[in-house]
């Protein structure tokens, strides 16, 4: 009988401590998700798409400092760039803060 005891206290620690491994890693990927960028790469990359979609690209550049930007309440890690399009016959030149986290863009405008 205390032997059936010592097997089912081994057996409920085993669980729970698989449990909490579980949980643990649960947390931790969330907060690995909640902290993760994207590469200054992908969201050029991104942006690009974004401005292909009304004609063609001339060049692209993107600074690899991250910079943090606060709008209305909220605290942004970006990424400032810019991209040189053709409109008509003009070269227009556009620059871009874009969200590091997902590549939104945050604010564009003509220079």
């Amino acid at each position: 009988m205390a032997q059936n005891k010592n097997n089912a206290l081994i057996g409920w620690g085993l669980v729970g401590a698989a449990a909490l491994g579980i949980a643990g890693g649960i947390v931790a990927n969330k907060k690995y998700q909640e902290t993760k960028t994207l590469s200054p790469e992908e969201i050029l990359e991104l942006i690009k798409e974004h401005f292909l979609k009304e004609g063609t690209i001339e060049g692209a550049w993107i600074n690899y400092t991250k910079e943090p930007l606060r709008k209305f309440a909220v605290t942004y890690t970006t990424y400032k760039g810019g991209i040189t399009r053709k409109e008509g016959d003009e070269t227009v030149q556009y620059e871009f803060i874009a969200d590091a986290q997902t590549g939104s863009i945050l604010d564009v405008y003509p220079l």
